[in-house]
Parts: structure tokens; C-alpha cells; sequence
């Protein structure tokens, strides 16, 4: 097997085993900075649920008070306000989505599903967990959500949630006397839940990581052309005139050109030992006809 034909082959599985091994390394690299690009942007659309939630608490809430004892507004509810705003927001990014999700809602459209229900337990039994990170998949496509879990730590609060009797009447004649009652301080009631979907930035992970590949390829087939050309050019190329030369000489050519190579690389030492040996088998080739 010719030495150039070794040094690809070589050269072919380093180049194969380094490309894939890069190619795990960015894609998980890529793939993780897509992640925390839509964890960044589900804690973003959570801030501003809460934003709009204290906003209606402390400013909207107490213009109400008055309506409030004739008829129930659901707008003076905090999250009542920041899902109509979400849900303002879904008719420009449908996949975006916020909920306070409950067990035992007020409002009928608060309740938890099978699967939210399941983060709610995580929470009632990690009572020390803040936040929680998933993904799921929708008909849309892969989602990532945030769950932060739904608290009472305001004994005020179960005034309208402790028992029919002690809530406002206008709450019970809106919702009835079966929804969102019972409610215990410091208890997990439910998880305000945010989903942000992950096709887009997963999408564009992937075509930065063909341009990754694309680059590390280019990059290694360069090196190998330059390699070729270098180990042609520096080492086959004197080594086969100089195989030939000492082909000439071991068949009694003696009057065959002297190999010059400049420098004092390992070629040239090679080609001055092999023209010292010519001279000496020419000497005792001399010798031996005396």
C-alpha cells in the first residue's frame, strides 16, 4: 500500500471520528442555548402575567369595591386579569399560552387537566420547590413550560375561598357554592403555568449546527489537501527519486546522477548518507577490478 494512500486513510478516520465527535459537542451546545432562549422568554411572559396580576390587586381591584357589592366583576381578580392579557397575546403567538391552573377552581376555566394536575402534585410534595421546567408535546409541537405553584399566604384571601357562607354573596350567585371553596393557607391550590414553544429555536439550532459541520468539514478537508500536498511535495516525492537513484546504483549503475537536496531536514541527511554509501561501493567496486 503506497504511503500517500496510508496517510489518507488515516487521515479519513481522524477527520471522520473529529467531525463527529464536533457534531455531538455543538448540536448539544446549540441545543441547550435553544432550551434556555425559551426558558428566558417563558419566565418573561410569566413576569409580565404577575405584573398585570399586581397591577389589578393593588390599583384596579379598590375602583371596584363598589360595583363589587351589587355584581361580581371578574376583573377585579388578579389572575383573572393576567390570562385575558395572555390570551390577548395568543391571536399574534397562538402557541403561547398562560394559566393558573387549579384543583378546585372559582372559575370553571381554571381547572386543572391530567397533566397539570400531575405538576401540581410535584409541587404538594416538594413544598420546598420554587419552579419547575418541562416540556410537552402540543399539536403544534414540542413546548417547553415554567410551573411556579399557587399559594394562599394572605389570610385575607379566604374570605372569598374558606366557606359559602363567609364569601360575598355576588361571588356565590356568579360561580356557585361548589367552586373554589376550602381553601387552606400556605396549601398548594394550583401552578401558574407558562408554554412557550420550542420549534423555531430547535429549528434554528439545527441550521447552526449544519453551518457548524459545514465549517469543521471545510476546515478538515483543507488541512488534508494542504497535508497532501506538503507530504508529496517535502517526503514522497525526493523519497521516490532517490528509491529509483538507489535502484540504478544496485544494479551496477554507477554513473547515475547525484540526488541534490538542499537543506538538513531528514531527506537531506538520507541523501547525503545514500551519496556517501554510492561513493563507497564505487571505491571498493574500484578496489576489487585493481
Amino acid at each position: 500500500m503506497k504511503l500517500l494512500l496510508k496517510f489518507n486513510l488515516i487521515f479519513l478516520l481522524v477527520f471522520l471520528l473529529g467531525l463527529a465527535g464536533s457534531t455531538l459537542v455543538a448540536r448539544d451546545l446549540l441545543q441547550r442555548a435553544a432550551r434556555e432562549d425559551v426558558a428566558e422568554r417563558a419566565r418573561l411572559l410569566m413576569e409580565k402575567a404577575s405584573v398585570v396580576s399586581s397591577y389589578t390587586a393593588n390599583q384596579i381591584r379598590p375602583l371596584l369595591e363598589t360595583q363589587m357589592k351589587y355584581s361580581f366583576l371578574p376583573q377585579s381578580v388578579p389572575a383573572y386579569s393576567a390570562t385575558e392579557v395572555i390570551n390577548a397575546l395568543q391571536k399574534s403567538y397562538p402557541a403561547y399560552s398562560f394559566k393558573s391552573a387549579m384543583l378546585n377552581p372559582t372559575n370553571p376555566r381554571d381547572r386543572a387537566v391530567e397533566w397539570e394536575a400531575d405538576v401540581i402534585a410535584q409541587f404538594k410534595n416538594q413544598p420546598e420547590l420554587k419552579e419547575f421546567i418541562g416540556q410537552r408535546e402540543t399539536p403544534s409541537g414540542t413546548s417547553l413550560y415554567i410551573a411556579r405553584p399557587i399559594r394562599i399566604t394572605n389570610p385575607a384571601c379566604l374570605t372569598c375561598h374558606s366557606t359559602p357562607d363567609a364569601a360575598p354573596a355576588t361571588l356565590v350567585e356568579r360561580y356557585g357554592p361548589s367552586n373554589g371553596f376550602g381553601w387552606k393557607l400556605d396549601e398548594t391550590l394550583g401552578v401558574q403555568l407558562v408554554s412557550v414553544p420550542m420549534a423555531v429555536p430547535l429549528q434554528r439550532a439545527d441550521q447552526a449546527l449544519l453551518v457548524v459541520v459545514g465549517v469543521l468539514a471545510g476546515v478538515f478537508l483543507l488541512i488534508g489537501a494542504t497535508l497532501n500536498f506538503m507530504l508529496w511535495k517535502l517526503v514522497i516525492q525526493p523519497v521516490s527519486r532517490l528509491s529509483g537513484l538507489a535502484d540504478q546504483v544496485s544494479l551496477g549503475d554507477l554513473d547515475a546522477p547525484e540526488f541534490a537536496v538542499k537543506g538538513k531536514d531528514e531527506i537531506a541527511v538520507l541523501a547525503e548518507s545514500f551519496g556517501r554509501m554510492r561513493k563507497s561501493l564505487a571505491h571498493a567496486m574500484r578496489m576489487l577490478e585493481a
